[in-house]
């Protein structure tokens, strides 16, 4: 029975992420071909191929990406984007969901800033126990200058879903900045802490890094 099972581990570990994988790629493949719709019906593929091609549309969903990017880059695309933006910001409800989304984009996508740039460990939630987090902010205004700290803001994961968490305010004297890259640890936090990220570095007399003595 334990060799039974150890097969049929074996097999999941090597069935589930392909079937993952595919499903995943099939719904995003799936929602870019509704970009086909855009085109007049006589200019789609297959209406002069006289059959659907699946994956044609993200070549277009790439294709307006881009030209979007460039058109909004410019002097004219700027001020359209804002002027749009000024109009959804009249709309109570559209005004809120908007926003959140722009600034979740903003965040996650810009290449400017530190933030979710930077993976943490802190002592949480209580002395002698560490939580992974990531760097959101440093610059938290009225935080930081009512607690008399240099503080920072980090983002505490939850396992199995990464995109759901909490954030917690900690002086930066007490955190530990890590070598590990942003996509490493959100692996370790999908796997339940199983898919642990390889450290290049030998130990050094500096290790085991110390938390500062209160």
């Amino acid at each position: 029975m334990k060799r039974l099972r150890r097969y049929l581990v074996a097999g999941i570990l090597v069935w589930l992420p392909l079937a993952v994988t595919y499903l995943l790629l099939r719904f995003l493949i799936g929602v870019m071909d509704k970009t086909m719709t855009l085109l007049p019906a006589a200019y789609r593929p297959e209406a002069w191929l006289g059959v659907a091609i699946p994956g044609l549309g993200v070549i277009l969903t790439i294709f307006v990406l881009v030209v979007t990017g460039l058109l909004a880059a410019n002097i004219v695309g700027r001020s359209v984007v804002g002027g749009w933006e000024s109009l959804l910001e009249r709309i109570p409800v559209v005004r809120s969901i908007y926003s959140a989304a722009k600034n979740f984009a903003e965040i996650v996508f810009s290449d400017s800033g530190n933030a979710f740039k930077k993976v943490l460990l802190v002592e949480y939630p209580r002395k002698g126990v560490f939580t992974l987090t990531f760097q959101t902010a440093t610059e938290i205004g009225e935080i930081q200058a009512r607690t008399g700290e240099d503080v920072i803001c980090c983002f505490v994961p939850t396992t199995p879903n990464p995109t759901s968490g909490f954030i917690i305010i900690v002086p930066r004297k007490d955190v530990i900045e890590l070598d590990m890259e942003v996509d490493e640890a959100v692996k370790l936090v999908m796997s339940l802490g199983v898919v642990v990220p390889k450290w290049s570095k030998d130990p050094t007399g500096e290790l085991p890094l110390k938390m500062p003595e209160e």
